[in-house]
């Protein structure tokens, strides 16, 4: 399983919080590419009810607006 940001975006408007089922279904219906569909796939849980809640639990990594330094107070 691998993420990149242009993969991620795909999840950005998915109905949070969501089951794995519930993700595959929404990446099936907005056409978001096999990738993406592929990663939701790969994810290991404990059983298939669980519930994620936003992107970074999927992808730890994900970088988040604090990550890119742009302080919105000087403009």
């Amino acid at each position: 399983m691998y993420w990149t940001l242009e993969l991620a975006r795909h999840l950005d408007d998915a109905p949070w919080p969501a089951t794995k089922d519930e993700l595959i279904d929404y990446t099936i219906r907005s056409g978001s590419p096999v990738e993406v569909i592929e990663n939701i796939q790969t994810l290991e849980s404990e059983d298939d009810s669980y519930v994620y809640e936003s992107m970074e639990e999927i992808w730890p990594d994900y970088p988040t607006q604090e990550d890119f330094l742009f302080n919105q107070e000087e403009y």
